[in-house]
């Protein structure tokens, strides 16, 4: 649940001016999550959540972005040593990994947070990622590659 609800929270934010934690609160009980308002505030301090300007002069909610190289390395090294293959069935794409590596190939994946991936599925030896078109796949697909051979 507090996957999902941490999920939907960044979703709100990137999609509204989300400017106070009653407001994220009000949004997330209208998705359907039951929170209250110190439950969002450990939401916020769980995502490392920060205010930032806003277009209308005033401050919203966006997700902290620490630029740390050695965790992006961290995530290409995980993505090199555990893929095999990579096919596309329009906007799905499907990852074949080294034995027992699926899961960890996948969350580098979600952790890189590509906008055109929406969310991976992972079994033992495949990944099922989500994609928003079949446009994006080829994009991903493409950047997978470069990322694989530099």
């Amino acid at each position: 649940m507090k996957v999902n609800r941490h999920a939907k929270i960044v979703e709100l934010i990137s999609k509204y001016q989300v400017e106070t934690q009653e407001e994220l609160a009000e949004r997330l009980n209208a998705a359907g999550f039951r929170v209250t308002q110190a439950t969002v505030s450990r939401d916020i301090r769980d995502l490392k959540l920060t205010k930032v300007p806003a277009e209308n002069g005033r401050q919203k909610y966006a997700v902290l972005q620490n630029e740390q190289s050695g965790l992006g390395e961290k995530y290409i090294r995980i993505l090199r040593d555990g893929f095999v293959s990579m096919d596309m069935a329009q906007n799905i794409l499907v990852i074949k990994t080294v034995s027992g590596m699926a899961m960890a190939v996948a969350a580098a994946l979600d952790a890189m947070k590509w906008n055109e991936i929406v969310g991976c599925i992972a079994g033992d030896d495949t990944i099922m990622c989500a994609v928003r078109s079949v446009d994006d796949t080829i994009l991903v697909m493409d950047k997978m590659t470069k990322m694989l051979n530099r």
